[in-house]
């Protein structure tokens, strides 16, 4: 019987191979907390009101745009100089983007990948004009860019929308002059940075018989926080997805090549690894290098489709794997899916509402940058409802596969009762076996794990910034590059260790082989079979 690398691989070289990987996994975390930095950063920027020479905001999306750094800017106003609050619809409020730092302009890089605008509303307390805790803005907003080389005022337009908000404040004291508590509101996403500068500007249209922008109150300032992706980050994570791909693609190749040597079919295990390590190589694709050349703002929801690919697939596999060494299903159908259409439907619909969920909002804000699920209650809601629904889905699905883990320990550990009346060398082999893949369940549950915490964390240091939570959290760069080191070494080990052998071990001859023969006779003989560990855990269900 042949079998896997893992099984007859010497204990020696499988050691100095064991070594390395977690020497790889050690260079990787080290990688994303002493070279990375922060995978994100943030500015505060304050509007600038400008006098709107617009009639109450008409043209949308046309007309002058307002800017105020450069020749021919705008001149701030002050409010002081209106006697209504009900004029502001004539202010234009200006967020030019980068601000300066330290006298020196700045611009955005490619490399920062991505744009988010959250919008703070600040509203002064008037004991003559209390707001409601709920209120509802309306915003008419426009987005432009340049890039370096271009004159001040050659902005060009990137997306316009008049949009409505909704503004949760509170007040602690109701004194004069005093800032309401309000909550903040998403804006915008834009999914690359392919161009330097941006230009926000935001108009407060007002109309009294459609109830717009009424009962706001003394609005007196506007603040953006811009969220974008570290370029350092994205040139270390882009540098791991260069090293990784080409050595992921060529041990997926020999592994597969390797299986069709085999005089059988190819089993379910190996069918899975195959798809496993297509899903990481897809995962792998340095894509990012070709957004230095080309405006692709559709790939935060490619690295999102990228993603649960590879999450939907990486599920499926760690079912599948701890399933096929459980082998309690006498009367199933073995080597094919079938066994498993409850486990990996659940994957797929829980995956299927993700993508779902991921389409109405950054499938539409490929049309329209200032488009948010979140931003009525009832898409507040339903988004919230989305991610702790994955949350808690991910926390059940640890805890079954640990359960599976801890069943298929049960059964091999009963079947070592059987190995005192082998041979010795049969013996060996079998402790050997055993020995090493409880290793690497162990590790397993272990990746599974940091994936299911890691996707967990994830989607909450995403949504933060949208929900408005006092949520304190922060995604290390070591913790971003540590887990993505993990999957490629994990699958790296499995295509190397699961692939077939063509080593035989041997059988010391001794006093007691014939009847050793005749109980590994009793062993199922599959010609499709992958694993002698296999065979020997099926034995219960022979019996």
């Amino acid at each position: 019987m042949q079998g896997t690398i893992i099984e007859n691989l010497s204990g020696k070289k499988l050691s100095v191979l064991v070594v390395l990987l977690i020497i790889a996994q050690i260079v990787c975390f080290l990688i994303g907390g002493l070279v990375a930095p922060r995978p994100a950063s943030s500015q505060n920027i304050l509007g600038t009101p400008c006098r709107d020479i617009r009639i109450n905001g008409s043209e949308p999306g046309g007309g002058k745009w307002f800017y105020s750094r450069g020749k021919g800017s705008c001149i701030p106003v002050r409010f002081e100089e209106f006697d209504n609050h009900h004029q502001a619809f004539q202010v234009v409020y200006v967020f030019q983007m980068p601000i300066p730092r330290a006298n020196e302009v700045l611009d955005y890089s490619r490399w920062q990948q991505n744009l988010i605008g959250v919008l703070q509303v600040d509203i002064t307390y008037h004991s003559q004009m209390e707001i409601a805790p709920k209120t509802k803005i309306t915003l008419d907003a426009r987005l432009a860019y340049r890039n370096k080389g271009d004159p001040d005022d050659a902005w060009k337009p990137y997306g316009a929308s008049v949009v409505e908000r909704i503004l949760e404040c509170s007040i602690d004291t109701n004194m004069e002059q005093y800032i309401y508590n309000c909550s903040t509101v998403p804006l915008f996403e834009l999914g690359s940075l392919y161009h330097d500068y941006y230009l926000l500007n935001i108009r407060l249209p007002a109309d009294t018989e459609k109830n717009i922008n009424q009962g706001l109150g003394h609005i007196t300032d506007l603040w953006l926080t811009v969220i974008n992706q570290n370029g350092g980050f994205t040139k270390v994570w882009v540098s791991l997805k260069t090293i990784y791909f080409p050595i992921v693609l060529c041990i997926l190749v020999w592994h597969w090549r390797r299986v069709n040597m085999l005089s059988r079919a190819p089993a379910l295990l190996e069918y899975m690894l195959l798809a496993l390590g297509s899903a990481l190589t897809f995962l792998n694709m340095p894509l990012e290098y070709m957004t230095l050349a080309f405006d692709m703002p559709f790939m935060l929801l490619l690295g999102d489709i990228r993603q649960g690919v590879f999450y939907a697939t990486l599920l499926s596999f760690w079912l599948v794997f701890a399933g096929e060494h459980l082998m309690i299903q006498e009367g199933e159908q073995r080597n094919t899916l079938k066994c498993y259409w409850r486990h990996l439907s659940a994957v797929g619909v829980g995956c299927l509402s993700l993508f779902m969920f991921d389409m109405c909002e950054r499938g539409v804000q490929l049309r329209n940058p200032f488009y948010s699920i979140w931003v009525t209650e009832i898409g507040t809601k339903l988004a919230l409802s989305f991610i702790i629904l994955a949350g808690v889905s991910a926390g059940i699905y640890l805890l079954f596969l640990t359960y599976m883990i801890w069943k298929v320990f049960m059964n091999i550990s009963a079947k070592r009762a059987a190995l005192p009346s082998m041979s010795s060398a049969r013996r060996l082999h079998y402790e050997g076996v055993i020995y090493r893949f409880k290793f690497l369940m162990i590790t397993t549950l272990l990746c599974a794990s940091l994936t299911v915490i890691g996707f967990i964390l994830g989607q909450v240091a995403e949504g933060q910034w949208k929900w408005d939570e006092d949520i304190e959290l922060e995604m290390t760069s070591a913790f971003f590059t540590g887990v993505y080191g993990m999957w490629n070494i994990y699958i790296l080990a499995l295509l190397c260790l699961y692939a077939p052998s063509h080593k035989q071990w041997p059988i010391e001859p001794s006093e007691n082989s014939v009847s050793d023969e005749i109980e590994f006779a009793r062993l199922p003989t599959d010609p499709n079979e992958m694993l002698s560990l296999t065979a020997f855990a099926r034995k219960s269900a022979m019996e």
